[in-house]
């Protein structure tokens, strides 16, 4: 959960470059994408091209326009190299070598680890930790908007992965509430609950009725995103004495945030698969891990005070 604030930290407003690069300005991309879609995308050579297609294909959502793209996109990278320039980006993204339906084969395969990882946690943490669930729930949900997002990026795919990616950091800020505030004044979690349910409201209403702003989405998140870092490291601070399981969790978000750097080594996909991006989902996997058994020993620590306090009743 910390793992995707510190990715929204860096990279929220990253998108912001989408809508030109680079590469899909050079008049021999848009020139070859114009003669491919003339000459492969209509009529005949339309239903040739979807004959032909795999199903897994069309089924992903690639369509005639998308292959154009694609193979015009390696038609000018070949150029780029040939004449020794640097390789450029298209449409905000570096080029990747696509893999069956994936766009971004590394990017999405990772994501599916985290997603797989969510899910064997959720059946793992069966009561009484079943307060864990609500915790892997969202966050199982982003990682799997974000497989979707690496699998195929559509302006459908690229929202969802945000919009989820915000839900996530703010039900971290929520759940920090609850265990710092909430559990002695329930009421105050509750009001904190609707603020942020209100916040998440008009945040997506905003940019999916009015205009996707990447800058105001970029300004919002890491907004939040610090608020959810410095409370849960304040809270770990001061209770790291009394608590010793909590010093996992500081290690947690003091590691994601250290990993999230690797977000800005911005370079060209090693074999045009493996990026930056990928590297940072893969190295975030077994940190999630002693995330999780900080959650389970929190859990377990509460329960036993709560069963404490019973007796004492």
């Amino acid at each position: 959960m910390a793992g995707r604030t510190a990715r929204l930290m860096l990279l929220a407003g990253g998108a912001a470059l989408a809508s030109g690069s680079q590469g899909d300005r050079e008049p021999v991309y848009r020139d070859c994408v114009h003669r491919c879609e003339e000459r492969n995308c209509s009529g005949g050579a339309l239903r040739h091209f979807r004959s032909r297609q795999p199903i897994y294909m069309s089924l992903a959502g690639w369509t005639c326009q998308d292959d154009c793209k694609y193979e015009c996109m390696w038609v000018t990278v070949g150029l780029y190299l040939k004449e020794g320039h640097r390789v450029p980006q298209f449409h905000g993204k570096w080029p990747f070598s696509r893999f069956l339906f994936f766009q971004e084969p590394a990017s999405a395969m990772a994501s599916f680890l985290c997603t797989l990882r969510e899910t064997v946690c959720s059946f793992t943490f069966l009561p009484p930790k079943e307060p864990l669930i609500h915790v892997l729930s969202v966050s199982l949900n982003a990682w799997f908007w974000s497989t979707v997002f690496h699998t195929k990026d559509t302006d459908l795919t690229e929202k969802m992965d945000y919009f989820c990616a915000s839900t996530v950091i703010l039900h971290s800020v929520y759940l920090c509430c609850v265990r710092t505030v909430g559990l002695q004044h329930p009421a105050v979690a509750s009001a904190f609950r609707a603020l942020l349910l209100l916040m998440l409201t008009v945040h997506v209403s905003y940019l999916s009725l009015v205009h996707f702003d990447y800058g105001y989405n970029l300004a919002a998140n890491v907004a939040i995103g610090l608020v959810n870092v410095v409370w849960w490291l304040a809270w770990c601070l001061r209770n790291q004495r009394r608590l010793p399981h909590v010093r996992k969790c500081m290690v947690v978000v003091l590691l994601l945030q250290g990993l999230s750097l690797l977000e800005l080594l911005d370079f060209p996909p090693f074999f045009w698969v493996l990026d930056a991006h990928a590297i940072w989902h893969i190295s975030t996997i077994p940190v999630h891990v002693l995330f999780f058994s900080f959650l389970e020993d929190d859990s377990l620590y509460l329960l036993k005070e709560s069963e404490a306090k019973f007796k004492l009743d």
